[in-house]
């Protein structure tokens, strides 16, 4: 078996990596547990007896210590990811405060200059980039452009997979109305304060980037193919405990709902990491349903995983670090979606025909080469209707 067909077959890892959040000034005095020894481990320096039963030293497709920044972030640990031509989903995960919201606004933003370069750069094909994003809030999708969204179906298409009922979709005239999108979706986010955060975000979100291309030669005549690629930025809200982040009433509800999604998140990620046998509860949460072909399907994905390097914190590092070394264990079959026109679509059903009627001639059947003939064409008449 190739080297290339084993790697189909068997599907590509997650790719993920580990950003350690720099101490807040508030935190200054505080103990930090955690190191990055290297580019691929950080280590526990904690020796309290009561911790010597967790591992010493994580490893990872990539490590990023607290003086690293976001573009070294992107450049080592997405940006292959986003500019792959196929489809594709970066995600930040960590618990609250550790710098998801802030990490994943620099990656988009270094993406979709990086897409709009490349697009720029080809001058044989024509572009058409669209632009959707959505929240999930309390377990509700609300379309983030749209001022009075009401929350939205989750439906599952026979060619399209789950789809989001009415989301708005918009195709862009360039990187500037890009930006004015992407500034409307972050007024319109459900954001709140808690002991941990004065700004924490409060629901899940997807910002979707869709890329169309076309063989310029064949613009207008409704016979090519299209390309279509998307990338997938995911910002997820932040798990947290009700101990830390002091919250009652609809902080307390808020933080329930993000919890429970992310359990969900995290039992659907141990089961993809130990193989695709039995059931998987993508349904259990609309998070995993929406994002079902990023998590165990057909794209590539890199998880960013957040964290803060505080004694304080170290049950939910440690719960970051255990999801992120389950994820690294996922496997995904990313591939090129292709979009016929009818026309593209009657040409390849000819070649067919044709292909069939050579090999029918050379056995010399020719009355299953009329049946065969009969069935083709009826096809072929049905799509040119």
């Amino acid at each position: 078996m190739s080297e290339e067909l084993q790697l189909h077959e068997q599907g590509e890892k997650i790719f993920v990596s580990i950003r350690l959040r720099p101490l807040q000034d508030k935190a200054r005095n505080r103990i930090c547990d955690w190191e990055c020894v290297n580019n691929d481990t950080i280590v526990f320096k904690n020796s309290l007896p009561e911790r010597s039963m967790f591992p010493a030293a994580y490893t990872f497709d990539r490590v990023f210590d607290s003086e690293s920044n976001t573009i070294q972030v992107y450049e080592e640990g997405a940006k292959h990811i986003a500019l792959s031509v196929l489809e594709a989903s970066i995600f930040a995960y960590g618990q609250t405060s550790s710098g998801k919201t802030y990490t994943m606004r620099g990656i988009t933003e270094y993406a979709v200059s990086d897409i709009y370069d490349c697009i720029e750069r080809q001058e044989e094909r024509d572009f058409v980039v669209k632009f959707c994003a959505m929240e999930i809030y309390n377990e509700a999708v609300r379309d983030l452009l749209s001022p009075d969204s009401y929350p939205l179906r989750v439906l599952d298409d026979p060619e399209r997979g789950t789809v989001v009922e009415k989301l708005t979709e918009v195709a862009l005239r360039d990187r500037d109305h890009l930006h004015e999108l992407l500034t409307i979706c972050e007024a319109q986010r459900q954001i709140g304060e808690t002991a941990l955060n004065e700004t924490s975000s409060r629901s899940h979100q997807i910002l979707r980037l869709t890329i169309e291309s076309s063989a310029r030669e064949y613009a207008g005549a409704g016979n090519s193919s299209i390309l279509a690629a998307s990338v997938n930025f995911v910002d997820l809200a932040g798990s947290e405990r009700a101990s830390q982040t002091s919250a009652a009433g609809t902080r307390l509800k808020e933080g329930c709902h993000i919890n429970r999604s992310l359990l969900t998140l995290g039992t659907v990620i141990r089961k993809l990491s130990k193989g695709r046998t039995g059931h998987v509860p993508y349904r259990d949460s609309k998070l995993t349903r929406i994002l079902q072909n990023a998590l165990g399907g057909n794209a590539r994905t890199a998880i960013i995983c957040t964290m803060s390097p505080e004694r304080i914190h170290v049950e939910q590092s440690r719960n970051t670090l255990l999801f992120a070394k389950c994820a690294r264990e996922v496997r995904t079959n990313a591939q090129v979606n292709l979009i016929m026109s009818d026309k593209a679509l009657v040409k390849q059903l000819q070649r067919e025909l044709a292909r069939l009627e050579k090999e029918m001639r050379s056995l010399g059947s020719a009355s299953v080469k009329g049946d065969t003939a009969g069935v083709l064409r009826e096809k072929e008449k049905l799509i040119g209707q």
